[in-house]
């Protein structure tokens, strides 16, 4: 049975989505921009833009009462790859060892540096 997760501590979906869905032990977090919740605006440096989707997320896995600890899987698409370093910087800094396995590749993103999605067990 799936259940529906949601919080006003993320942005809401654009579309026919979920932010998050519950299937067993499993949570799913749809892909999560940089938009601010509360501001309404978008950071402007790949720094700032990482770190606002990973708190996107991190409050959706809160809703659904897990961590960025029980996350198992990532897959980020940044606009253009030359980002990585810095993406990768502000990254480690919300994951701890075993890190998550991860995919990363550059993707056309619609006027934002980065999206992220996630798995997660608990």
């Amino acid at each position: 049975m799936k259940k529906e997760i949601q919080t006003l501590l993320a942005p809401g979906p654009v579309g026919p989505y979920s932010q998050g869905i519950q299937v067993g032990n499993r949570v799913y977090v749809a892909g999560q921009g940089p938009l601010n919740p509360e501001t309404g605006t978008v950071p402007e440096t790949i720094e700032e833009q990482t770190r606002q989707v990973l708190t996107n997320i991190q409050n959706i896995l809160t809703a659904a009462g897990a961590t960025m600890d029980h996350v198992v899987k990532v897959t980020a698409h940044l606009s253009d790859l030359k980002y990585f370093d810095a993406y990768n910087s502000v990254y480690e800094q919300f994951f701890s060892r075993p890190y998550p396995v991860r995919t990363t590749v550059g993707s056309q993103l619609d006027n934002i540096l980065v999206e992220i999605d996630v798995i997660a067990e608990i």
